[in-house]
């Protein structure tokens, strides 16, 4: 995996070369799919670590998993958002499906955090705290409407702005902006004791 990973947003040329590889992977070109998924890749895994936390145990499973959706689900791709953005999605998707299946086998009625398990200050310097936050986040997820889990990874977790989560879920912006409201008023019932992850709700909306 790669040491430095980039951001969730490709530039406008980058962006259009990804488009340009995708059209052709779906016309069945196989090299222009082995390019598309090497150069979409590490956008995927980082996006993964996020979601799950860098060492998480399913990790890579959810990477394979993410990349083996991306190819299946490219024909449905009709460039309405970015390859990046489409991938992320689908990164999105598997994780919280992943980790609804794993408190499912454990019979979990309530995600806790062991906020001492999480990275220091020595280990992530200025970050810490926004690591923290969304390690407290994405161990809510998997208890939200699948719908809301998915707007407020998309948002909060991967830093997505309103209109990129709009198009690369295919709705309205509002309703977008409902699915961040409804999702962040279910947290709170459930966090209201815990300042630190209220404050990483403090996302506009």
């Amino acid at each position: 995996m790669p040491h430095a990973a980039p951001q969730n947003s490709p530039s406008a040329r980058n962006a259009s070369a990804l488009s340009e590889l995708a059209a052709r992977a779906t016309d069945g070109d196989v090299g222009a799919m082995g390019a598309l998924l090497k150069a979409v890749s590490p956008w995927m895994i980082r996006s993964a670590q996020q979601l799950l936390g860098s060492s998480h145990a399913d990790l890579d499973d959810v990477v394979q998993q993410s990349l083996i959706g991306l190819v299946q689900a490219l024909p449905a791709f009709r460039q309405e958002c970015s390859v990046v953005h489409f991938a992320c999605r689908i990164v999105v998707r598997t994780a919280v499906a992943s980790r609804r299946r794993a408190f499912a086998r454990a019979d979990r009625h309530d995600e806790s955090v062991d906020v001492d398990s999480l990275p220091r200050d020595q280990e992530l310097g200025d970050g810490v705290d926004a690591e923290r936050r969304r390690a407290l986040v994405r161990g809510l997820l998997s208890r939200l409407p699948e719908e809301q889990a998915e707007t407020l990874a998309l948002r909060i977790v991967l830093g997505f702005s309103l209109e990129e989560v709009a198009e690369a879920t295919g709705v309205p912006l509002n309703t977008v902006r409902s699915r961040v409201r409804l999702a962040k008023t279910a947290l709170r019932r459930r966090i209201e004791a815990d300042p630190l992850l209220l404050e990483a709700l403090e996302v506009e909306s």
